[in-house]
């Protein structure tokens, strides 16, 4: 019956498509009435074609079969810590993300942990060779997957200093890379770029400079087999998400292959921060479940959620417990696990995933050509193009033409906060030395929600 249907009706070019658009259009300008423009630059057309693609599909490079669920726990008390990953584990996390300020006994964390079904993954705020060298005998014991997440430079975009000094950071960095040449240990966190306010060509970029300068500095015999991991942060544009994720694993391809190195990078996806709400806050939950959809859709490894109220609450289980049901009616109720490259062949997600691709690229070159990631970071050029960027996007914001529901569209004046805040959720200014100027998240709707927060009564 199919093939009836489809054999009744003769194809349409693109040409007579736009032909029936503008005779509809009585006379208004097609690409003023109907072409928009994006953020990145890219004019996004009503429709799109075969006609418009001269070549046939490229896979994705290295894009998985299947997706991991990963929930986020820190480490402060290490039995708590351990009961609340077994009890994560058990309901339905495929992965966890243990962040820690100060080196902790692995034995307890893990005890009975399920290091056959569950990978680990690490976000250490500290560096210590001895530490990670602690670690990595104790998961080898274990035969665990697990990704170290060392990011020397993301410490010092995010911070503005190193974690001891550039030398012996790096010092540090190379005797694990000398005795681990196999282990997941480095990795590049563009999560700070999305949430400071970078577009989404900068981020693509800015994640491909960052994995440069580690590439050009790791020696060549311990390089064959390096492993790369990328921290992603997924915003609103449902679309362009999913095509930034394929498009950075098509980058890092071509950048790998210079290097005559495996052309696979592995991708952790978490919610943005920067549209998300103090007032109104179940609207987070919105926001976040089509933010993990864009990153399932693009293909990322992990997905993390963020748990609605992780603004102002502390980590709780319910908040926890929503966040990661949210993943799971995701995989197991929605059949997001059924096909591995849903996107694969849409026309206009292939044509936003080349032209972001191609516009990163001319802007990585003009990174190279400026003397490379960390010097244009010395130089202040990264900062100061993420804050236009921001500012943009804040003004956008301020006029009403970016809407976020319940705060600056629709809110609800008897909403109150004050006396429900557990953690403060705007940003902190603590003035220290620094080398470089840090790059500093910040949410669009802070200003908006501070004046709510001083008239409440």
């Amino acid at each position: 019956m199919s093939k009836f249907l489809f054999e009744g009706f003769d194809e349409v070019s693109a040409k007579q498509w736009k032909q029936q658009i503008q005779f509809d259009l009585k006379g208004a300008d097609y690409n003023e009435t109907l072409v928009w423009k994006s953020p990145e630059g890219i004019n996004v057309k009503p429709f799109y074609h075969e006609d418009d693609f001269k070549e046939d599909f490229q896979p994705i490079p290295g894009q998985p079969e299947s997706w991991k669920i990963a929930q986020k726990i820190f480490i402060d008390d290490e039995k708590i810590a351990n009961s609340i990953a077994l009890n994560a584990s058990e309901r339905g996390a495929e992965a966890i993300i243990f962040t820690a300020a100060e080196d902790f006994e692995p034995r307890n964390v893990f005890k009975d942990f399920p290091f056959e079904t569950v990978s680990i993954y690490f976000n250490l705020s500290f560096l210590s060779e001895a530490f990670y060298n602690k670690l990595i005998k104790f998961f080898s014991e274990k035969k665990a997957t697990v990704f170290y997440n060392i990011d020397l430079i993301g410490n010092l975009v995010r911070t503005g200093n190193w974690f001891n000094n550039l030398k012996k950071d790096h010092e540090m960095l190379d005797s694990l890379f000398q005795k681990y040449p196999s282990e997941n240990l480095l990795s590049v966190d563009a999560t700070l770029y999305q949430n400071a306010g970078a577009n989404i060509v900068q981020q693509l970029a800015y994640a491909l400079a960052h994995a440069n300068e580690y590439l050009n500095h790791i020696v060549s015999e311990t390089k064959q087999s390096l492993s790369l991991t990328f921290n992603l942060a997924t915003g609103p544009n449902y679309f362009f998400e999913i095509a930034k994720i394929r498009a950075l694993r098509k980058l890092y391809a071509t950048l790998a292959n210079e290097y005559g190195i495996n052309e696979t990078c592995h991708i952790i996806a978490t919610p943005s921060k920067r549209n998300k709400t103090l007032y109104d806050y179940n609207v987070n939950l919105l926001r976040s479940t089509t933010e993990c959809m864009s990153a399932v859709l693009g293909g990322a490894d992990t997905v993390c959620n963020m748990p609605y109220d992780a603004l102002y609450h502390k980590s709780n289980e319910f908040g926890e417990r929503i966040s990661r049901n949210q993943l799971l009616i995701l995989k197991h109720e929605s059949y997001f696990d059924t096909v591995s490259n849903p996107a694969d062949g849409t026309y206009y997600i292939e044509s936003l995933t080349d032209e972001l691709a191609e516009k990163a690229l001319q802007l990585f070159k003009e990174i190279e050509k400026g003397g490379g990631f960390l010097q244009q970071l010395k130089e202040g050029t990264i900062q100061k193009k993420i804050k236009e960027s921001a500012e943009k996007e804040q003004k956008q914001f301020d006029s009403g033409e970016l809407k976020l529901l319940g705060t600056n569209y629709h809110p609800n004046k008897n909403d109150r906060m004050k006396n429900d805040l557990e953690l403060f959720p705007f940003v902190k200014h603590n003035p220290v030395k620094t080398l470089i100027a840090p790059i500093i998240e910040k949410r669009i709707s802070e200003i908006t929600e501070q004046e709510r927060l001083n008239q409440e009564s």
